[in-house]
């Protein structure tokens, strides 16, 4: 018998439709499963297919083509601490002892970066090969193609190259992957790609809390989010959101949307984007306070007592209808713009530290298609770094400028019809005030270091003296 071309451990849904997919470019698949009888019951749903089920880790290393190439699927919930340890380095400290030199491990979770750093030197000392792989679309994405994130050495790359680009989503016949850098960058960029998601919900979110008080049924809104799907907004959010609102409850009639409980999950890429931001002074701020309105919503019992011990306006939006959505529309229009704009300032600064070399041009071609934030403007963000790989922020490429420039009125609008109303529109408001900071000539800090001068002698610099000179003033004493 044929030995394999791919191996592929941990077959929940998302390693199964993985599976599947790599089979139908051609490939033959070995697969492996802590609990068997997982793996017979796929193999036995999957007849005729060019698959190999092994009942132990050793049977499956021996029946796939050296070098072997063996992606896991395994969970990860090692975080922030570098002596973390999880299942994954349960898997590989299995696997390893079974491998030879030049065999490829693939780490296709949802993985904090430094762990894939540190596996990847392991590997390396005992002649292996390492690759952390981000892998976004989800169960949809990997069995019709996702948008595939790799980061490890060049020659882990060259070896998997071809079944990755087999399989991935295809944008105008390329290929939604690439090397993405050395090291952890392939794990890192995912990181941020699902920061970035974060707020993308969130501001959709807001957007609906709006309609929502104005009176709009989710019928309207449906038809709203469809036609948005048809211009610049055009993406796979906007257009399941719009799916979300033709759908009724089979046991009330009433819309499924209205009958879903509002407290929100999060697997903790989220979490990570916002530390990680914080460790490199980074302003992420659009999807802080998506990560925080996740965490508040879990908060429900706090909330209903809230409701009823704390006063505020009474939500009422008059505003015609077409004038409304125009609004809302230009504020999720320029909210979007920024949280983009932070998740790439994110990537870019991280990547130089950690001298990467990423490629922020590839990185938004790779999300246009297969992803869960692809959308339309991403093309536009693909030609902004193509035309200055340098460009500090996403904000001043002309094209983003001009849209931002054009919108802030009406983003100003929402954002306090919002506030005047008592409606929470956190993303919203966090986007506009990082725009309003970066336009700002002079910002109050001037204040602030006073403030650190006086309690500490932490210095200051003065307006009337070179950058880089630090004074000192001796503040007057402060009784009781």
């Amino acid at each position: 018998m044929s030995k394999s071309d791919f191996g592929l451990i941990g077959l929940a849904v998302m390693g199964q439709n993985l599976v599947l997919n790599v089979e139908s470019r051609g490939f033959r698949v070995s697969v492996y499963n802590r609990t068997t009888e997982t793996m017979e019951k796929f193999i036995a749903e999957n007849p005729g297919k060019n698959l190999h089920g092994a009942a132990t880790l050793e049977d499956f290393v021996a029946g796939i083509e050296r070098p072997r190439r063996i992606m896991m699927l395994v969970q990860s919930k090692a975080g922030f601490d570098p002596a973390d340890r999880d299942a994954v380095d349960g898997v590989i400290e299995q696997l390893t002892p079974l491998l030879e030199p030049g065999d490829l491990i693939i780490d296709g979770g949802n993985t904090y970066f430094i762990h894939t750093e540190r596996r990847s030197k392991a590997a390396a000392e005992r002649g292996l090969l390492y690759i952390g792989t981000g892998v976004s679309g989800g169960e949809e994405g990997a069995r019709k193609g996702p948008a595939i994130m790799p980061g490890g050495p060049k020659e882990s790359w060259e070896l998997v190259k071809p079944i990755f680009e087999a399989i991935a989503a295809k944008v105008d016949d390329v290929p939604c992957v690439t090397h993405i850098g050395a090291g952890g960058a392939g794990h890192f960029v995912k990181m941020v790609h699902n920061g970035i998601e974060y707020g993308d919900m969130q501001l959709i979110c807001e957007a609906y809390q709006l309609f929502k008080t104005a009176g709009l049924s989710t019928a309207e809104m449906g038809e709203i989010f469809d036609e948005w799907n048809q211009g610049d907004l055009e993406s796979y959010l906007i257009q399941i959101t719009s799916k979300i609102f033709t759908i009724d409850d089979s046991e009330t009639g009433q819309p499924t949307v209205e009958m879903i409980l509002d407290t929100a999950g999060q697997k903790g890429t989220g979490r990570w984007t916002q530390m990680i931001s914080a460790d490199n002074a980074v302003v992420v701020s659009t999807i802080n306070a998506a990560v925080e309105a996740r965490i508040l919503s879990s908060m429900l019992d706090q909330r209903r007592v809230g409701a009823r011990e704390f006063d505020g306006p009474e939500a009422r939006i008059d505003l015609p209808k077409a004038e409304l959505v125009k609004k809302v529309r230009d504020a999720l229009y320029a909210s979007k713009i920024i949280s983009y704009a932070q998740g790439l300032d994110l990537i870019k600064r991280v990547g130089e530290a950690h001298d990467w070399g990423l490629d922020l041009a590839g990185i938004a071609r790779i999300w246009r298609g297969g992803c869960i934030i692809r959308a339309r403007f991403l093309n536009r963000i693909t030609e902004a770094y193509e035309r200055n790989p340098e460009l500090v922020n996403l904000m001043l490429d002309p094209f983003f400028k001009d849209i931002l420039n054009a919108n802030q009125a009406n983003w100003r609008e929402i954002v306090a019809l919002g506030v005047t109303n008592g409606i929470p529109v956190p993303a919203f408001s966090a986007s506009l005030g990082y725009y309003d900071s970066y336009r700002a000539e002079r910002l109050p800090a001037n204040l602030l270091q006073a403030q650190r001068d006086f309690f500490g002698a932490h210095t200051y610099e003065r307006t009337d003296k070179p950058r880089g000179e630090f004074f000192h003033t001796e503040w007057p004493e402060v009784i009781g």
